[in-house]
């Protein structure tokens, strides 16, 4: 998941790509979920544990989700437009 935000990241000029790679990022967030639920099931790790990582990725997911919504408050906007700004 972190790789994946490390690549939206990098492709803050690409909006589409931006919000592409934070839906993956989502995605996987919520397949840790999963493992997480399998790893108490097979005995690896305790529900207190658990329930307290699945909350802290609930809150990953809430950021990823808001990101994804409102991608405009993070994106770089393309140097062509910023020299369109100072020639105005």
């Amino acid at each position: 998941m972190c790789a994946n935000v490390a690549e939206a990241w990098r492709k803050r000029r690409y909006p589409n790509a931006f919000v592409s790679k934070l839906s993956d990022a989502e995605a996987e967030a919520a397949e840790t979920e999963v493992w997480l639920e399998v790893a108490v099931r097979c005995g690896y790790l305790d529900e207190p544990r658990s329930c307290e990582l699945e909350q802290e990725y609930e809150h990953i997911l809430g950021k990823l989700v808001n990101m994804i919504s409102h991608p405009e408050q993070w994106i770089i906007r393309a140097v062509r437009e910023e020299e369109a700004d100072y020639d105005a």
